[in-house]
């Protein structure tokens, strides 16, 4: 081996940690694009590194303490770590635990984190390593990529501390999303999750400018934003969607086959006085009336949505309402959580009883256990039926993949008996079998 080929393995190396929601990911993602493309090389193993990033998670206590878990870790391990993302907003909370970090940036600090690893650890320039894929490095699976569309928010729910950590609703410019979408399909991604903080709000800050985009022009709005992913030929997923009344719109598009039939609407509750102690925007209060409407446009979307038990001044009455509102809305997919005081919240102050935590467990377990009623009737009439199923996990007999109804990781599966091999992102005609409370089963067909 010459001293050429010796320098070329001596790429300087770096472990990262990707915590958090989809929304940290991609900002993970977008850094190690980065990275990758001025010849670093990524490893798992922190001893073995030059240094190494968290991409931390600040929205609830726990999510903190994991961080700080893995700062700690990363720093027994390794000694060089940069911290970034979430927490990064709020230096001194790590400052205080950890004084050796070697840098801490915020969210989206993309420059920061790279001038931080710079200083570190400079790059190997090499024209023969310095490769990178032209669509960039994704840390989810080939098949399937999450989408931002815009950063912050202009809500102040009182228990969310999001606009003081990301700000205000920054939305990119629509002919930039659907360049990086372009590029994804390309590259073979056959499912586009499209995340934002509120992302039926796209657009607003700029006034739904119009961005160009291939030989036209676009509008920078979640409609037409909508209409020209689904352009592209892969599935377009839809999340985060608050439930104002110009979302009929794109449930149109759904109806038409341009986007997958699936909304992820957060509504965290139903009770009018918990939601007025939540802040909550988008007409809450006519939330059955605009999934009733959806219905009638679009008779086979699929809703999911996350609640919030618990919080403080909840009554026994505001959670029998919305037992009776999820009885009545019957979504799809529901996932709930247990309210958690986070530091720097306006929901901490309140005046509002707190709720005790025997009584949240308690509520939490009824709440899952009616969803679940509803879950599964809702799967056992898919029964008979042929869906269109992506794959994500291949076997030599069954597959793991998932209908147009089930979001990655969030959602239920779709379990898939072949007599040919499927591979990872293959998108197959499955007559549904059997269903279970959570997932179904079914053959190729």
């Amino acid at each position: 081996m010459n001293d050429t080929d010796s320098d070329r393995t001596a790429l300087p190396r770096i472990s990262f940690v990707s915590l958090g929601c989809p929304k940290a990911l991609v900002d993970s993602e977008r850094i190690i694009t980065r990275l990758r493309a001025e010849g670093y090389e990524l490893t798992r193993n922190h001893a073995g590194a030059d240094a190494v990033i968290v991409n931390t998670c600040g929205f609830l206590d726990s999510a903190k303490a994991e961080s700080l878990e893995a700062i700690g870790a990363a720093l027994n391990e390794n000694g060089k770590v940069i911290v970034t993302g979430c927490m990064g907003a709020e230096p001194e909370q790590i400052r205080d635990r950890f004084p050796n970090v070697l840098a801490i940036t915020g969210p989206q600090a993309y420059e920061s984190v790279l001038g931080a690893v710079h200083a570190a650890v400079p790059p190997a320039h090499d024209p023969f390593l310095d490769l990178v894929p032209a669509q960039g490095i994704k840390l989810t699976p080939r098949h399937y990529a999450y989408l931002k569309i815009s950063e912050g928010c202009n809500n102040r729910c009182s228990f969310c501390i999001i606009p003081k950590l990301r700000g205000d609703l920054a939305s990119r410019p629509a002919g930039e999303v659907l360049r990086e979408a372009e590029k994804l399909v390309a590259a073979g991604v056959k499912e586009l999750l499209v995340i934002s903080q509120d992302t039926s709000a796209y657009g607003l800050d700029l006034k739904y400018a119009d961005s160009m985009f291939q030989d036209r022009t676009v509008r920078t709005r979640f409609y037409d934003l909508s209409r020209e992913l689904g352009a592209l030929g892969a599935w377009v997923r839809l999340h985060y969607v608050y439930p104002y009344p110009h979302v009929d719109e794109v449930v149109e598009l759904m109806a038409e086959g341009i986007v997958i039939p699936y909304l992820d609407i957060p509504f965290q509750h139903a009770s009018p006085n918990v939601l007025k102690a939540m802040k909550r925007p988008g007409n809450q209060d006519k939330a059955l009336e605009r999934i009733h409407r959806w219905r009638e446009i679009c008779p086979d979307i699929a809703l999911r949505s996350t609640f919030i038990v618990g919080f403080p001044g909840e009554t026994d009455a505001d959670f029998d309402l919305l037992l009776d509102w999820i009885g009545e809305a019957k979504l799809d997919r529901v996932g709930a959580f247990k309210y958690e005081p986070v530091r720097g919240a306006a929901a901490n102050d309140l005046g509002l009883p707190q709720v005790p935590d025997e009584v949240k467990e308690l509520r939490y377990r009824r709440f899952m256990e009616k969803q679940q009623e509803i879950s599964a009737k809702k799967l056992a009439a898919k029964v008979g039926k042929r869906l269109q199923v992506i794959i994500d996990e291949p076997g030599p007999t069954v597959s793991k993949g998932r209908s147009k109804f089930d979001a990655p990781e969030i959602d239920g599966s779709v379990f898939v008996a072949s007599r040919r091999p499927l591979r990872a992102g293959d998108i197959v005609s499955v007559k549904i079998e059997r269903a279970d409370a959570y997932d179904l089963h079914g053959i190729a067909v």
